[in-house]
């Protein structure tokens, strides 16, 4: 983040604090319930959007290697990474191309060939089918090279593999991180190792997990007994760029800052910024580490959550804290957010209920109504 935008968004908030005055938009925003409980919506969401934005399906550091690969799963579709000889990394569908038998059942490991449990076709670690039993007699004017294994798009940025679930297409990664980029990739998240990670399984909708990290209403009633005394009531500010978003939740410090000391400023060190990658992605930026959130929307109700906490590699924070501490964090992390994943699960029993036929939205919950009109847009699009 450049010095200036940060010195601008801790002055913004401490005046905000001054004037008793949340970060208000002009308007009230609303969203249709049924766009948290209909499948045929759902099912639109899948094909217009997760098939066709980037997820990020691995931090650099789980792909270190040549020859590291990992099984996972995006969009309903089983995934392949790799990291070839040459040290590039690549996505393909885990299907083998002669009978479409899952091509690797483990979760990850390290080698460079690929043998199908079926008929022992093989594959190189850059995707090239490189053997197969009786070919010449069993296949003949077939062509290997024209039997490779299906890559998806992917762009290794910003310490993390981003891929795209539609093979056989392009995709502009430049234009779509637009001017984030930048700014995120300052977190330096190249340098860090997955500390502590858990997988979730939570029974509601998609957005509404990410509604519940980029508003600062909740706060003071949802985590009263954990987080709330140490940050702000109903204080956060929210920029888009693009359809993607940076959040910022001042602490109770930030109000204490001298302006003496302005040189010193440090915005993590006086709040919690989250960054959520349009649509699944997102990050919270805490003082001395980082948690990556990535969203699996497995069903309108349904929604599979991986958090990992990121620990940087250098750096006084590196030297100074162990394992003990990064798990200690992790933990809190996740006693935060199993408040606001137990209040997601409520909200869509409620919803399942018919007693609203929309949701409102303050002034004070912008973000909201900018991230339902980003998700609206891009439906619109696809029609």
């Amino acid at each position: 983040m450049e010095r200036a935008i940060e010195l601008e968004l801790i002055e913004e908030l401490v005046e905000l604090k001054q004037t008793k005055t949340p970060f208000l938009d002009s308007d009230i925003g609303t969203a249709n319930v049924g766009h948290y409980t209909d499948p045929a919506r759902f099912e639109r969401e899948h094909k217009a959007i997760f098939r066709r934005m980037p997820h990020a399906a691995a931090h650099v550091s789980e792909l270190a290697d040549p020859g590291d690969y990992r099984r996972i799963e995006l969009a309903g579709l089983p995934v392949l990474l790799t990291r070839d000889k040459e040290g590039t990394a690549h996505a393909f569908l885990n299907v083998c191309r002669h009978r479409g038998a899952q091509l690797v059942e483990e979760d990850g490991g390290c080698k460079h060939r690929f043998t199908c449990p079926y008929h022992a076709w093989t594959y190189s670690s850059g995707g090239d089918l490189i053997g197969a039993p009786h070919f010449d007699s069993g296949f003949p004017g077939m062509d290997k090279r024209e039997l490779g294994l299906k890559p998806l798009p992917l762009r290794e940025a910003m310490g993390l593999i981003w891929v795209v679930p539609t093979p056989g297409e392009s995709f502009d990664f430049d234009a779509w991180l637009g001017t984030i980029g930048d700014e995120f990739g300052a977190l330096d998240l190249e340098n860090a190792t997955i500390a502590a990670e858990d997988t979730l399984d939570i029974a509601a909708n998609w957005k509404i997990l990410v509604e519940g990290g980029i508003e600062a209403y909740h706060f003071k009633v949802a985590h009263r007994a954990t987080i709330a005394p140490f940050f702000e009531d109903n204080l956060s500010s929210y920029q888009m760029f693009g359809n993607h978003m940076r959040s910022v939740l001042p602490r109770a410090t930030m109000a204490n800052l001298s302006p003496d000391e302005r040189e010193n400023w440090r915005i993590r060190d006086h709040a919690n910024i989250l960054y959520t990658f349009f649509p699944l992605t997102q990050f919270l930026v805490q003082q001395d580490h980082t948690v990556m959130i990535r969203s699996t929307p497995l069903s309108a109700d349904r929604t599979q959550l991986r958090i990992a906490t990121l620990a940087p590699n250098e750096g006084p924070d590196a030297q100074e804290k162990d394992a003990t501490h990064w798990a200690r964090n992790h933990k809190i992390t996740r006693v935060t957010l199993d408040e606001d994943f137990d209040i997601g699960e409520g909200i869509q029993r409620g919803l399942a209920s018919g007693a609203n036929d929309r949701l409102t939205f303050g002034r004070f919950e912008g973000a909201l109504t900018a991230f339902n009109q980003a998700v609206d847009d891009m439906l619109d699009a696809a029609q």
